[in-house]
C-alpha cells in the first residue's frame, strides 16, 4: 500500500500484517494474554488504568474475542482486506490504513511504547471518567512477536456517578456514593498491529482521533497531480506530501482544489499583483521553505487571494460560495 498524504517517514521497512494469519497464531496464546488498560482523554493525555476483582477476567472477552469471531469466521465467509483508498466501506470488507497516518494515535501509542514509567495512575477524582475520550488495551504476552493494541472510544453517555445514578441490589435502590460506573462498548473499533490500523468501525477512527481516511486519500490524489504540474523547491528532505502532514484545514482546503484552472506562469503572476511574496529559485521551482510559503502555495492555488474592482481593497477569502447569475430567458 502506497504511503498516504499524511505520511510520516519511518526508521524500518514495512510489513504489511496479514490480519488472516495473525488471527490463526492468537488463537495458541490467547488464554495466557496479558492485557493492561489505558485511557487517554480529549488532549490525548494517557492514564493506566488499573484494573481489580473479576474485571480483569472480563478484559479478553470485551476487547479480543469479538474481534477474532469476526476474523476468522470472515475467512469462510470471504472477508477482504482494503485499505480506504481501494474500497468503501461495505459488508465483507474490513479497511485498514498506517498508524502513521494518524497522528494523534502515534502520539498516544509513543506514550504506552516508550514512556510508560512516566504515565500517571487514573483517578477519578483527580482527571473525571466523564472526560476521557477512548480506551486502549495493550495486548501481549512472552512468546508473540509483537504486542497490539485494541482500541475502543468511551461514549460519555455510558458514565455514571454516584451523585447522579443509583444501583438496584438487595431489592432496593441505592445510591453508588463515591463510585462511578462505566460501560465499555461491545462491538470493534479499531485494531492496531505492527504498522496496520485495522478500522472496524470508520466513524469511531474519524471520532476518536480527527482522522478522516477518505479525505486523507482524496488529498493525497490533489498532492501527486500538484507535483506533476507544478516545480517547486523545498528545504532539506521536506516534500509537499511531509508539509501537508498533521495539517487538517490544509488538507480539507486541498481536496476542493481545481488543480486543471491553473498553471505555475499565472499562479506566480497573481502573487505578484497580490503581493504575496511567493519566490522562484534559479531554475524556476516554487521555493517553499516553511508552513507560511505553504499556505500561500495553497491559497494561490484555490485562488483565495482576490482585489476588489469597486474599492482596490485585497482580501484573503476565507469561504467562498459560487455566485450564480440568473439569466434572461
Amino acid at each position: 500500500m502506497e504511503d498516504s498524504v499524511l505520511n510520516n517517514p519511518t526508521t524500518h521497512a514495512y510489513e504489511e500484517v496479514d490480519i488472516f494469519t495473525w488471527s490463526n497464531n492468537l488463537v495458541q496464546y490467547v488464554d495466557d494474554l496479558k492485557i493492561d488498560l489505558y485511557f487517554f482523554n480529549k488532549n490525548y493525555t494517557v492514564y493506566r488504568v488499573k484494573v481489580g476483582g473479576g474485571a480483569g477476567i472480563q478484559l479478553r472477552g470485551l476487547f479480543i474475542d469479538d474481534i477474532l469471531e469476526y476474523v476468522l469466521g470472515g475467512i469462510e465467509q470471504g472477508l477482504l482486506v482494503r485499505g480506504f483508498e481501494e474500497a468503501e466501506a461495505e459488508k465483507g470488507v474490513l479497511q485498514k490504513t498506517l498508524i502513521r497516518n494518524v497522528d494523534k494515535l502515534v502520539y498516544s501509542l509513543n506514550w504506552i511504547k516508550n514512556e510508560k514509567h512516566n504515565i500517571d495512575a487514573f483517578i477519578d477524582s483527580e482527571h473525571d471518567l466523564s472526560r476521557m475520550k477512548g480506551v486502549i488495551a495493550h495486548c501481549y504476552y512472552t512468546d508473540m512477536k509483537q504486542p497490539f493494541y485494541v482500541i475502543k472510544s468511551l461514549p460519555g453517555s455510558q458514565v455514571m456517578h454516584g451523585k447522579t445514578a443509583w444501583m438496584y441490589k438487595d431489592g432496593a435502590f441505592k445510591p453508588f456514593d463515591e463510585m462511578a460506573t462505566m460501560k465499555i462498548p461491545a462491538d470493534n473499533h479499531l485494531l492496531a498491529i505492527s504498522d496496520d490500523l485495522f478500522v472496524f468501525n470508520q466513524s469511531k477512527l474519524k471520532g476518536l482521533f480527527g482522522y478522516d481516511a477518505k479525505a486523507a486519500v482524496v488529498a493525497q490524489k490533489k498532492v501527486d497531480e500538484i507535483e506533476q504540474k507544478f516545480k517547486l523547491s523545498f528545504d532539506g528532505a521536506n516534500t509537499l506530501q511531509t508539509m501537508v502532514f498533521g495539517k487538517p484545514s490544509t488538507i480539507k482546503k486541498l481536496q476542493k482544489i481545481e488543480i486543471e484552472a491553473v498553471d505555475q506562469t499565472a499562479l506566480m503572476t497573481h502573487a505578484e499583483e497580490m503581493g504575496i511574496d511567493l519566490f522562484t529559485d534559479d531554475s524556476g521551482a516554487i521555493i517553499i521553505m516553511d508552513d507560511k510559503d505553504l499556505v500561500k502555495f495553497v491559497n494561490l492555488l484555490n485562488d483565495d487571494y482576490v482585489e476588489s474592482n469597486m474599492t482596490g481593497q485585497r482580501y484573503e477569502i476565507i469561504s467562498k460560495r459560487p455566485l450564480r447569475i440568473k439569466e434572461d430567458n
